[in-house]
């Protein structure tokens, strides 16, 4: 093969990304490809000037991309659910391999598009679906295929992360930085998809199911947001020796495997929990490498352009080798796949903290200590703030062991029933991964 014609879908951030990098690097990128890698056709709903499409076709239609018998690969970088599902089973039953950033389609859609692929032989590529330029689904498909991973956690969405991390700096409030990040251009205009952790939960999914061999099962992922974080809690957190990071993990467990996003606090030791602004890591935890920590742009234009690259080089070796052995799209054969449930929110095992709102009377953290005690809760910490003068109140924090969380609901409920407390008690869980 001469050369890898390309055909992409899409002409925003990553997709002109794309053709100004390969542009830029042809020279890298054809040498490590085996054959040079071009892009000969663009279709976009219009024409932008954001890079050289010097020598490239353009067409309104994407069906024409999908359509030209020049092109070879057809990168999806439109993002959404109907048309980019239309886009990428049309191209794989016209026998064209195919690359994509959409995370919302794989975890979604993945099962029935990867079984339509192994139907037509062809490859589907995925990598910068997940945490932008970091190469965690190589990582896990390739560098790591001789582990057997335990559990992984990541901070896959930069926009939670830039809120928090200005919220533990600059003591600013949750809304104001949202505001902040919307002008940015960090957070959409409906921010629901980011803050209440949907496309964390999208990536997490995709990652689980590389790390663990089982189908994609979004549908299950536990999902709670950072809305309600306040910037006393992460205030507190710090005292404690803690950040508050919004996680998506994954944990493997004799009965299933965890699949959760939530925030949590992690000790400010931790390299994971140093990670600030709008980058994005990922913690993994194999058998027998042990902890690896991956660190990177989880989005931008040329960011996610390199791992949208990076698939068609991978795309370029197979197809140029004429190799009829693909890397199985979920790192292990599909025949191989395991059908382990995902365990409920209520039965995995975490350490939480508590904060409780309470009428400031002597004995009410004896109240509080006694249900944590009658439920088999321990307490590791307990910190006790000033009493708030203007309505008679008194915040308590403890940090428990660990524990089911079946049982920290209970305790909750209890806590909350109390004549002394005050409102819901705020409870964040906490991870240490040692």
């Amino acid at each position: 093969m001469k050369s890898l014609k390309v055909g992409i879908c899409g002409l925003g951030t990553v997709a002109s990304g794309v053709i100004n990098v390969i542009k830029r690097n042809q020279h890298e990128i054809s040498a490590r490809a085996g054959c040079q890698v071009d892009v000969v056709h663009v279709g976009s709903r219009s024409l932008k000037n954001n890079c050289d499409m010097t020598g490239i076709a353009f067409t309104t239609n994407l069906m024409d991309v999908i359509d030209n018998p020049e092109v070879d690969v057809v990168a999806e970088l439109i993002g959404g659910y109907d048309l980019a599902k239309e886009i990428v089973c049309s191209a794989i039953r016209n026998g064209k391999h195919v690359v994509t950033a959409n995370k919302a389609l794989i975890a979604e859609h993945g099962n029935e598009i990867f079984a339509l692929a192994a139907e037509h032989n062809v490859i589907v590529a995925y990598e910068a679906g997940v945490a932008g330029g970091i190469p965690i689904i190589k990582a896990l498909r390739e560098g790591l295929a001789g582990n057997k991973i335990n559990w992984l956690a990541g901070i896959i969405n930069g926009t939670g992360n830039f809120i928090l991390t200005e919220m533990k700096d600059k003591g600013r409030d949750f809304a104001d930085v949202l505001e902040e990040a919307q002008a940015l251009g960090y957070a959409e205009a409906d921010p629901t998809f980011d803050v209440e952790g949907i496309d964390a939960a999208h990536k997490l999914a995709i990652l689980a199911s590389v790390a663990f061999g089982v189908p994609l099962q979004f549908e299950k992922t536990f999902t709670e947001g950072i809305s309600k974080i306040s910037t006393l809690d992460v205030n507190n957190a710090e005292e404690l020796g803690y950040r508050i990071k919004h996680l998506g993990i994954a944990r493997r467990q004799k009965n299933g495997f965890e699949l959760r996003v939530h925030p949590t606090l992690i000790p400010e030791h931790q390299l994971i929990a140093k990670v600030d602004g709008v980058m994005n890591s990922v913690l993994v935890d194999g058998d027998a490498v042990g902890q690896t920590l991956y660190y990177g742009a989880g989005a931008g234009s040329e960011a996610t352009a390199s791992a949208v690259i990076a698939d068609l080089v991978d795309v370029a070796r197979v197809v140029n080798s004429k190799s009829e052995e693909f890397v199985p799209y979920l790192g292990f054969s599909a025949e191989k796949l395991q059908a382990l449930p995902v365990i409920p929110i209520e039965e995995i095992i975490s350490a939480y903290y508590l904060r409780v709102t309470a009428e400031d009377h002597p004995g009410v953290l004896a109240e509080v200590a006694s249900i944590l005690s009658d439920l088999g809760i321990n307490i590791e910490s307990v910190m006790q703030k000033e009493s708030e003068q203007e309505n008679n109140t008194i915040p308590l924090v403890l940090l428990t062991h660990e524990v089911q969380e079946k049982q920290i609901n209970l305790a909750i409920e209890k806590i909350e029933a109390l004549g002394t407390t005050i409102g819901n008690v705020v409870r964040i869980r906490v991870e240490h991964f040692n």
